[in-house]
């Protein structure tokens, strides 16, 4: 893992420790933007190892699933939590009644849970 992985990493892993204190303050659509931006880091950091970096979130988003959940690289359903996760971060942002549950949003804290996990021991692997 090189250094800019490890930044990236580790950047997921403070916003998911910042997503679970604001869904326990009760602010579930603020918790689930940055339940996203935890995946987001993670699939930039997966990205970087092939060299591969883009500026829009739908250009790292759609890479992510081409280059490493189609190709079975990493479980397919963590493409799958990157999706669902923007609409609801995109519904949180920008919708006034945005209707994210904190149920919704610790759906997204265990997510991005599992998906940190994976790459903390498997990105070296892959």
């Amino acid at each position: 893992m090189n250094q800019e992985q490890i930044k990236l990493l580790d950047k997921a892993a403070k916003s998911l420790e910042v997503a679970i204190q604001i869904n326990e303050s009760g602010y579930p659509e603020f918790s689930a933007s940055r339940s996203y931006y935890s995946m987001f880091y993670i699939a930039e950091a997966f990205l970087l190892k092939e060299g591969l970096s883009f500026s829009k979130h739908s250009a790292v988003i759609g890479a992510f699933g081409r280059e490493f959940a189609s190709k079975q690289r990493i479980p397919v359903e963590y493409h799958r939590y990157l999706i669902e996760a923007e609409a609801l971060r995109l519904q949180g942002d920008y919708n006034t009644d945005a209707n994210i549950t904190q149920s919704d949003a610790q759906e997204l804290i265990n997510k991005a849970t599992t998906m940190l996990d994976f790459a903390q021991n498997n990105l070296d692997l892959i």
